[in-house]
């Protein structure tokens, strides 16, 4: 079976740093796109960040300069580290594994406030 689980989320201050990790019981990981998404309430769900097998990665406007995506093949890991955190920030996060349609993680809650 396939499973994406996330961990890291919690509650920061704006302007502070969380990092959130995802493990992939999969068996393709290394060869596998992974990403990072997220759902704020009421908003649809939104590309944060996504990296290819090869460790190229891509962004979305919103996070580039904060956020660095990053995985670790031979552990299947994937990575998401966040820093400059600020309230529009706050969601779920899921994590994202791709090939044959697609498999998401449970999602983690990423909370900045004051």
């Amino acid at each position: 079976q396939v499973q994406l689980v996330e961990s890291g989320g919690g509650l920061v201050q704006p302007g502070g740093s969380l990092k959130l990790s995802c493990t992939d019981s999969g068996f393709i990981f290394s060869i596998a796109t992974m990403g990072w998404y997220r759902q704020a309430p009421g908003k649809q769900r939104e590309l944060v960040a996504t990296i290819a097998s090869s460790g190229l990665a891509n962004y979305a406007d919103s996070v580039k300069g904060r956020f660095t995506i990053s995985r670790d093949n031979a552990r299947k890991k994937v990575y998401l580290q966040m820093n400059s955190l600020t309230p529009e920030d706050t969601a779920v996060y899921y994590c994202y594994r791709g090939g044959d349609g697609g498999y998401w993680g449970q999602g983690t809650q990423v909370t900045v406030s004051s």
